[in-house]
């Protein structure tokens, strides 16, 4: 069947086309059925719901949300960050699967809340909320800079106390305290494009210099994960139902 007459007999809502569907396979591309990485040390299958009666999680499936804050982000959150799909978050999940021990320079980050992370996230995903990227009385700066050096590979000029930490912040001259050479390439995920919280994450890390070129947005986060139907995990089971769908690195 040529590919025009498929999208025909899809469009049109053929019975033929329905009566043979569901003995085909549902792959992520003609070429790709799946792939395994390890979440919490051990193997997760991700691949689509092969059911094709399956529909989005009611989590996902509404609409319209109050804006703000649920407010429609752009497709390019800053210069130079670049915005993946699913086919590039999967292939970063792969090449952060392989990485070795010593060589940890991807990093895939679901920077949603943790009330949102608990109802399903994708498979082998760092669970490092917005909040904590972000300054406030409850996380300070000195929190910020532990978690980029423990986490994210930065390195912090030596002997460099708060004072002055917090004062070339102020200056806008952190990045002269900062050694971003071995920083990890972060892959940031949250609800999809209605959601800020990994926009706000972004710009959070912007703010403390952090290489535009090292950080990707996944715009659709989890409601185009799962639309898709593809595997997600909760901290409840180690892979989600069938019936509840989890980076080529781009480079310039």
């Amino acid at each position: 069947m040529g590919f025009t007459k498929l999208l025909r007999k899809i469009a049109t809502g053929s019975s033929e086309l329905n009566a043979t569907d569901s003995s085909k396979p549902i792959n992520i591309t003609a070429k790709l059925s799946s792939i395994t990485v390890r979440h919490q040390g051990k193997p997760v299958v991700i691949e689509r719901n092969q059911d094709t009666h399956a529909k989005i999680n009611d989590l996902f499936a509404k609409t319209s949300r109050p804006c703000p804050p649920f407010c429609v982000q752009p497709m390019t959150i800053a210069p130079n960050v670049d915005t993946i799909g699913e086919l590039e978050m999967l292939d970063c999940l792969q090449q952060a699967d392989n990485q070795k021990a010593t060589d940890e320079s991807i990093l895939i980050i679901d920077s949603r809340i943790k009330e949102w992370v608990e109802k399903g996230t994708i498979p082998s995903a760092k669970h490092i909320p917005w909040t904590s990227l972000v300054i406030s009385d409850d996380n300070t700066l000195n929190d910020v800079m532990a978690l980029l050096k423990q986490s994210f590979g930065v390195k912090i000029a030596e002997s460099t106390n708060a004072g002055e930490m917090s004062a070339a912040f102020e200056q806008g001259n952190i990045s002269e305290k900062l050694d971003f050479s071995k920083a990890k390439t972060l892959v940031l995920f949250c609800n999809g494009s209605w959601c800020g919280q990994t926009p706000e994450a972004i710009q959070a890390l912007l703010a403390l210099s952090y290489p535009a070129d090292k950080l990707k947005y996944f715009r659709d986060g989890m409601q185009g994960w799962l639309s898709l139907g593809l595997t997600t995990v909760t901290s409840q089971s180690k892979k989600s139902s069938k019936t509840e769908p989890a980076c080529k690195l781009i480079t310039k």
